[in-house]
């Protein structure tokens, strides 16, 4: 099997991260994977938010608690030091799954880089909010954007999960 097959086949979802930040060169080429995600038409229309920032991280995930019906001392980030928000220019007809590909992209990865990920889904939600747009203003981001996820990083706290058998007739073959 190929290093990226291996890859592709061995990562799992990480929902228990301890607290220990990963390094700026692993954050580095896990952004760069993002960046090279394909994208409709080379349009490029997803944005990458690096949060590494503990009290904007923890802001983040009291708002993405509420939007769960969750209080402030759920951390719907599992821990996770690192919080990579993807948002996608609602301009570009495909903005959803170049997103998309970018979350993808950035949960490989991480893996590759030896880190934990998960995918955390109401960016929607929270940047459609006052105070998510004024995140935004705040890092000078103009436009109609539309949060596609947060892909949460950092080391795993536990060994990584078991692989679950795939399902039965997932392919359908036509020769």
């Amino acid at each position: 099997m190929s290093e990226v097959m291996d890859k592709i086949v061995t990562r799992r979802s990480v929902r228990a991260f301890t607290d220990e930040m990963p390094t700026d060169e692993q954050l580095e080429e896990i952004i760069k994977a993002g960046t090279y995600a394909a994208t409709g038409m080379n349009r490029q229309s997803p944005i990458i938010i690096a949060v590494t920032n503990k009290e904007l991280r923890d802001k983040l995930a009291v708002m993405n608690a509420g939007f769960m019906g969750k209080g402030a001392d759920f951390d719907p980030f599992y821990g996770a030091p690192v919080v990579l928000i993807v948002l996608a220019d609602k301009s570009a007809p495909t903005y959803i799954y170049d997103g998309s590909l970018v979350m993808g992209n950035l949960m490989l990865a991480a893996h590759d880089q030896g880190l934990g990920s998960c995918w955390i889904h109401r960016a929607r939600e929270e940047f459609e909010t006052e105070e998510g747009k004024e995140i935004l203003r705040s890092l000078g981001i103009e436009g109609d954007y539309e949060g596609i996820g947060h892909c949460v990083i950092g080391c795993p706290k536990d060994e990584q999960p078991a692989d679950k058998p795939r399902k039965e007739n997932w392919v359908y073959y036509i020769k």
